[in-house]
């Protein structure tokens, strides 16, 4: 048993690193984009959760991919640091194309949420298979 949590430090040290990740990007992303998606969420736009889920699986799946490929966690935080730049790149080429995507979702428009959300996911996973090399 003793031997099976032997990695438990690694775990907890690379785990805890991946939550404090993923909160300063959730807090980047809410605080770039123009939306106010919480109190959007709150009032129950499903639009805007919608979008901010997809932005945040977008995250993390590069993150997932850094964490299992990273050598230590400056290492780590250096590939989360690139997945945080590239998602908050996404959506700023997104809403170039798409002016009205700001507005869409604030409107509950879930089509275009949906479109946000797909592009996060792609650029994620995009991102995701490009670290493990």
């Amino acid at each position: 048993m003793s031997s099976s949590l032997s990695t438990l430090p690694a775990f907890l040290a690379y785990f805890g690193t991946g939550l404090l990740l993923l909160a300063v990007f959730v807090t980047c992303y809410l605080w770039f984009t123009p939306l106010r998606e919480i109190r959007l969420i709150r009032a129950g736009n499903v639009s805007a959760a919608v979008s901010l889920g997809g932005a945040v699986l977008g995250f993390v799946l590069p993150l997932a991919s850094a964490i299992a490929h990273s050598v230590s966690l400056l290492d780590l935080l250096v590939w989360g640091g690139v997945a945080m730049a590239v998602q908050l790149a996404a959506y700023t080429v997104l809403h170039l194309l798409l002016r009205e995507l700001p507005a869409q979702i604030e409107q509950d428009h879930l089509a275009m949420a949906i479109l946000a959300a797909l592009a996060s996911v792609t650029v994620g996973l995009l991102a995701a298979a490009a670290m493990s090399y």
